[in-house]
């Protein structure tokens, strides 16, 4: 499936925030892009925009295309709790993130081609599918062939995150996906009750079919 491969300091810099991790050209120009980005005077968004955003601004983060962040939000809806709490789970549970999480890379971008190029296994067995959803104990870990590589060396060096919800082994490259994640413990600038709403919004102004 295709991917957002456009410039990413142009996209944070429309949220407002480093979305996709550090990013010293966002710091240096942290307004919205455009020629009248740095105009405190502009137009205000109405509910919708900033809810439809806030959806935007959840895709871009954890790297979703939307057909998949459809089926996500329907699995949300379906389970038990509180749907948007939920979807974020759902996200946080994907493969690439917790590798992201791990400290194996410096982004959920170069942890889905870590995923992707059959560096990362799961129970002893490679999976190369991003969007593999862990389950709680799941065993993640860097392939026996792939524990030399300099770009995965350098990352966990400095890796400085910790998350109750997940364990690591740096002497032995591998961790486990212990439990999922509460939303406090999930550190993401988003609402998710913006996200709700919004899709709610979409599906009750959809035409209706006509049946003949």
């Amino acid at each position: 499936m295709a991917r957002y491969t456009g410039p990413k300091t142009k996209i944070a810099r429309k949220f407002g925030e480093p979305i996709f991790g550090d990013d010293k050209s966002f710091e240096k120009r942290n307004y919205p892009p455009g020629q009248h980005g740095n105009n405190k005077r502009r137009s205000k968004k109405s509910e919708y925009a900033i809810q439809l955003m806030e959806k935007q601004k959840a895709k871009y983060t954890y790297g979703i295309l939307e057909r998949q962040f459809r089926n996500l939000f329907k699995r949300a809806t379906a389970s038990k709790g509180i749907t948007g709490e939920v979807l974020l789970q759902l996200c946080e549970s994907r493969l690439d993130n917790v590798v992201f999480r791990m400290g194996l890379s410096n982004s959920r971008r170069g942890a889905r081609q870590l995923v992707s190029h059959r560096h990362i296994t799961v129970n002893g067995e490679i999976v190369n599918i991003p969007s593999f959803n862990l389950k709680p104990g799941d065993v993640v870990a860097v392939r026996e062939k792939s524990k030399s590589l300099e770009s995965i060396n350098n990352c966990l060096t400095n890796s400085s995150n910790v998350y109750e919800w997940i364990t690591w082994n740096d002497d032995t490259k591998q961790g486990t996906f212990v439990s999922i994640p509460e939303r406090v413990q999930i550190p993401e600038n988003i609402n998710e009750q913006y996200i709700v709403e919004s899709v709610s919004y979409t599906h009750l102004t959809l035409p209706t079919k006509r049946i003949v």
